[in-house]
């Protein structure tokens, strides 16, 4: 639990997503007669507002390139703060896809991180400027999307909502004091705080489906269970169970090995990169069927490995392998249940 180290930079991508929002705003200014004189990107930066303000009483000359020039925005977080409004179970999950395969994900906290947006303008014009290009998208919120979790693709719309704007003419002192004019605007981003991602998922090693003779399932007679799970389609443990006595050609199909006591019939080896399919065991000598399973016959030399292909290999099944499926199917007809939390008929 606590002490598992996870960080997924969600709050961090949130903020920089808000600041995303207004780094494409302009103000135009007009010349005597009504013409567009000049168009002027508004810079935005993250830090708090104060620290623009001192800077402006310390270089009040807004001409000067070495001080800071109007209009800037800043912005910064504010709060954080539970929102139990989007709570759901602590201990619900939800199925998600990783490069390692699928994991069972607990579902994310939600808080809102209050976030203010500040913007410094010398004139009036400039700032509704501004502000005509800003409110039009909130009513009051704006859904903005945030790649939350990169590792399991969760992306989500998170709304920000704008609480209010707060209005500042600082315009004191003697004729030789700049004004600045000072709008804060206060929004909340509702977002989604994840917790630690497994590294690796579990893949799905079966798959069972009952019939019934009808549709209510309580009074109908169970009939017939099918069941699928995945086969390995190759050796992984590289268990040496024998070796081959003679050599053979690509069109063989009775092999002689030295011992054939750890092989069953029905089952699977593998020589060299050739899968086979035992047909039949007759002392040391088995009747196969080749290249199972897209591999392809080829000339196999005496004493070649012959590595047999089990359950101990279905179980090293890894998320990306190739492997193929056992398929049984069951008679019934006792109108039984299976139950998944016992594990069995009821």
């Amino acid at each position: 639990m606590l002490g598992s180290y996870s960080y997924h930079e969600i709050i961090k991508r949130t903020i920089i997503a808000f600041g995303t929002l207004f780094n494409n705003l302009y103000i135009k200014h007009k010349d005597g007669d009504g013409n567009d004189h000049s168009l002027m990107k508004v810079p935005i930066s993250y830090g708090p507002v104060q620290k623009f303000l001192a800077r402006l009483e310390e270089k009040p000359d807004l001409r000067n390139r070495v001080a800071i020039t109007l209009p800037r925005m800043s912005f910064e977080m504010t709060s954080f703060e539970y929102d139990p409004s989007r709570k759901v179970s602590t201990i619900q999950q939800f199925q998600a896809n990783t490069s390692n395969g699928p994991v069972q994900v607990y579902m994310p906290a939600p808080y809102n991180i209050g976030i203010q947006l500040s913007i410094i303008t010398k004139y009036q014009d400039d700032m509704l400027q501004i502000i005509e290009q800003i409110l039009p998208y909130f009513q009051p919120h704006f859904n903005l999307p945030v790649d939350l979790v990169s590792t399991i693709g969760e992306k989500k719309d998170i709304p920000v909502v704008l609480q209010g704007i707060t209005m500042e003419d600082d315009y004191e002192g003697d004729y030789s004091t700049r004004r600045s004019l000072v709008y804060t605007l206060n929004f909340v981003a509702k977002t989604s705080i994840f917790g630690r991602i497994p590294e690796e998922g579990k893949i799905i090693k079966k798959v069972q489906v009952d019939y019934y003779t009808d549709t209510v399932r309580d009074n109908a007679s169970r009939q017939l269970r099918y069941t699928v799970e995945p086969r390995a389609v190759k050796d992984y443990n590289s268990d040496n169970t024998t070796t081959l006595e003679e050599a053979i050609d690509n069109n063989d199909k009775i092999l002689q090995v030295s011992d054939a006591t750890s092989l069953v019939e029905n089952g699977y080896i593998q020589i060299n990169e050739e899968l086979m399919y035992i047909k039949e065991i007759s002392g040391n000598y088995l009747t196969v069927l080749r290249a199972q399973d897209n591999t392809l016959p080829i000339e196999h030399g005496i004493g070649d490995v012959v590595n047999i292909v089990n359950q101990q290999d279905d179980d090293q099944i890894a998320f990306g392998d190739d492997f193929a499926f056992d398929e049984n199917t069951f008679d019934f007809g006792d109108g039984r249940v299976f139950s998944p939390r016992k594990d069995g008929d009821v």
